[in-house]
């Protein structure tokens, strides 16, 4: 299941996502995974998270960070939650369609795994598309 964190820029969202990630790794039988384009955050973050910097590869498409996920989530089946941060300039690059598209495809991808997500989105949640707004945590 995906969720959205969504909020104006500055709205502390990255320190939920983080608060969010170490609370989840306290009761999960499972991993955790916190994905971010830059490792700013790493030492924020419990040991048991393992952490995963974009940097050094190109998400230029969501289709190219649908087939990331996939790897990862390829790489270990018991991985229970993915918290997303940094992808602000992926998302702002799609129009709404794209953008509602690829929540519906993380979302079919997350459904196979048995995997939850939950992406930061720097847009405040009346601004999201109707299908998707749902989703705003």
């Amino acid at each position: 299941m995906v969720k959205i964190l969504a909020g104006a820029k500055g709205e502390g969202k990255t320190k939920r996502l983080i608060e969010m990630a170490n609370e989840a790794s306290k009761v999960a039988n499972g991993t955790v995974v916190f994905i971010d384009d830059d490792n700013s955050q790493m030492y924020n973050l419990h040991y048991s998270v393992r952490f995963v910097e974009t940097k050094k590869f190109i998400m230029e498409d969501p289709t190219v960070f649908e087939g990331f996920i996939c790897g990862i989530l390829s790489q270990n089946s018991d991985i229970e939650h993915l918290f997303v941060d940094g992808l602000n300039q992926l998302i702002n690059a799609t129009g709404d369609d794209k953008f509602v598209k690829f929540i519906q495809d993380l979302d079919e991808i997350c459904k196979e795994a048995n995997t939850d997500i939950t992406l930061i989105v720097s847009r405040a949640k009346d601004t999201l598309p109707a299908e998707i707004a749902v989703l705003a945590i």
